[in-house]
């Protein structure tokens, strides 16, 4: 009987260890080791002041980004996000979201506005984000080399030249007398960029007329003022909301026949007539490698805040012909794309 009970419970081990390892196959008990080797899962935040579907492109460049620095979102690194969609007095709250969930690391979209408001939720967590502008001037960062505190990332540029843009506009239309630049008040830097603007039009004898939009709606009635004041071009100044309606506002300034210089080239693949600024998705993939950076141990204070020194001129030659203008050759050898 005694080597019987031995038989039987010898069995009932062998049974055993089968049902651990078809449940271990079956991914219904991990093995210890994979738990032991396997990467470590880093939640990253994502706070943006516009709509995840005009950020898509960059957000795939972000994760390009992370790519390099060996994180993949889904394997290493789940991203947490947080879309305001224009909407900027939802920022804050958005932000304490991701402080309280808590993420490892905040990456700010959208502007200065998204970097202020994360920066106001904490003072540890560390911060990359886009700059729309100079983030020294705007008290964001104490230097570019060093930064200072908890905040880091790539300044845009965007808005620091919009008096380049004024610029072309001379080039494009010497006779446009009375210019047009559309702000948004919400936007910290609205008044500084108006101020810019009004400066370069002065060298070039222009009048500068500032429109504010204080949200998605309206911009047909804006749009239906200008022309009536006849203007002779429209700049549109760098912003979330803008972007979020950019089909809206080229098809306005398709309707009235105004010429309108963007920041962005989803204004020209729209049809706009041209745009000058900096690449985002070579921003935001920049911005990417510095997140993963940190997830790796970097601090903030670390990383100095980054130029982007990639900038793209998009000129839409069909455009030009509909509002009968003809693009000056210097326009167009200095043109990084030219959509005929």
């Amino acid at each position: 009987m005694r080597h019987a009970s031995m038989g039987l419970c010898e069995g009932a081990r062998v049974i055993g260890r089968r049902r651990f390892i078809v449940a271990a196959a079956a991914g219904l008990i991990p093995a210890p080791m994979a738990w032991a080797q396997g990467p470590a899962l880093h939640d990253i935040g994502f706070l943006g002041s516009g709509r995840a579907a005009e950020w898509a492109p960059f957000v795939t460049a972000l994760r390009k980004g992370l790519a390099l620095t060996g994180h993949a979102e889904g394997m290493n690194v789940a991203i947490h996000y947080r879309w305001a969609e224009e909407r900027y007095e939802r920022l804050p709250a958005l932000a304490a979201e991701l402080v309280v969930r808590p993420v490892a690391v905040i990456v700010a979209s959208g502007g200065d506005v998204a970097a202020r408001a994360a920066q106001r939720a904490t003072a540890s967590i560390p911060i990359v984000s886009t700059f729309g502008s100079d983030p020294v001037a705007s008290g964001l960062v104490a230097s570019l080399n060093r930064p200072g505190g908890n905040l880091t990332g790539v300044s845009l540029l965007s808005s620091d030249l919009e008096p380049k843009r004024v610029e072309l506009v001379a080039q494009l239309l010497p006779g446009a007398s009375i210019i047009a630049l559309l702000v948004n008040p919400g936007n910290p830097n609205s008044a500084r960029v108006a101020r810019e603007v009004a400066a370069a039009a002065q060298v070039f004898r222009q009048r500068l007329q500032v429109v504010e939009f204080g949200g998605p709606d309206g911009f047909g009635e804006i749009f239906d003022r200008l022309a009536q004041a006849k203007v002779g071009a429209v700049l549109v100044a760098s912003d979330p909301v803008a972007i979020a309606r950019h089909d809206e506002l080229v098809a306005l300034a398709k309707r009235h026949a105004i010429p309108a210089i963007y920041y962005r080239r989803e204004f020209v693949d729209a049809g706009g007539l041209l745009s000058y600024g900096p690449s985002f998705v070579d921003a935001y993939r920049l911005i990417g490698e510095y997140t993963g950076r940190i997830l790796k141990g970097a601090k903030p204070t670390e990383l100095p805040v980054q130029q982007s020194v990639k900038l793209e001129m998009i000129v839409n030659l069909k455009t030009a012909k509909a509002l009968g203008l003809s693009i000056p050759d210097s326009v167009l050898l200095r043109a990084d794309e030219v959509i005929e």
